[in-house]
C-alpha cells in the first residue's frame, strides 16, 4: 500500500507543482491588454490542475506518514509538511489578495494596459517566486531528505 501512495504522491506532484512553475511565465510574458486577458484565464484553467494535484500531493504524503508514523520524527518530512501547507495556504490568503485588483481591473476591459497593472503584477509575481522557492526546497527536502 505504502508504494502505490508513493506513486501516487510523485504523480500529483507532478500535475500539482509542475505546471505552477509556467504560472508566473505567462503572465510575465503577456504584453498587450488581449495577452493579458488570454494569460489570466489560461492561468485559472492550470490553476485549477495545480489545486488537483496539490490537494492529491498533501493527502498522499500525509497518508504515508499514517502508515509509516516514523515519518513524523524526520526532519526533513516535518519541514516539508510545513513548508507546503505555508505555499497551499498562500493560494487563498496572499496570492488571491494580489491577483484580486487585477481581475478587477481586467473586468472593466481596458482597451491599454492600465498604469497600476504593473504595480499589481509587480507584487503578484513575487508572492509567486516565493511560492516557487518553497516549493523547490520541498522537492530538494524529499530527493535528499538531509534532517
Amino acid at each position: 500500500m505504502y508504494e502505490t501512495l508513493v506513486i501516487v504522491h510523485i504523480f500529483s506532484a507532478i500535475i500539482g507543482v509542475g505546471p505552477g512553475f509556467i504560472l508566473t511565465t505567462i503572465v510575465k510574458s503577456a504584453q498587450t491588454i488581449n495577452e493579458i486577458q488570454f494569460a489570466f484565464f489560461l492561468k485559472r484553467k492550470v490553476h485549477n490542475i495545480v489545486i488537483s494535484g496539490g490537494s492529491f500531493m498533501l493527502l498522499t504524503g500525509i497518508a504515508m506518514g499514517i502508515l509509516k508514523p516514523r515519518l513524523f520524527q524526520e526532519g526533513w518530512y516535518l519541514l516539508s509538511l510545513v513548508l507546503y501547507s505555508i505555499s497551499f495556504l498562500m493560494g487563498p490568503t496572499v496570492l488571491k489578495q494580489y491577483t484580486k485588483p487585477i481581475k478587477e481591473l481586467l473586468a472593466q476591459q481596458p482597451e491599454e494596459i492600465p498604469t497600476v497593472y504593473h504595480e499589481y503584477i509587480k507584487k503578484l509575481l513575487i508572492a509567486e517566486y516565493i511560492v516557487n522557492t518553497l516549493l523547490i526546497i520541498i522537492i530538494l527536502l524529499m530527493i535528499t531528505k538531509p534532517l
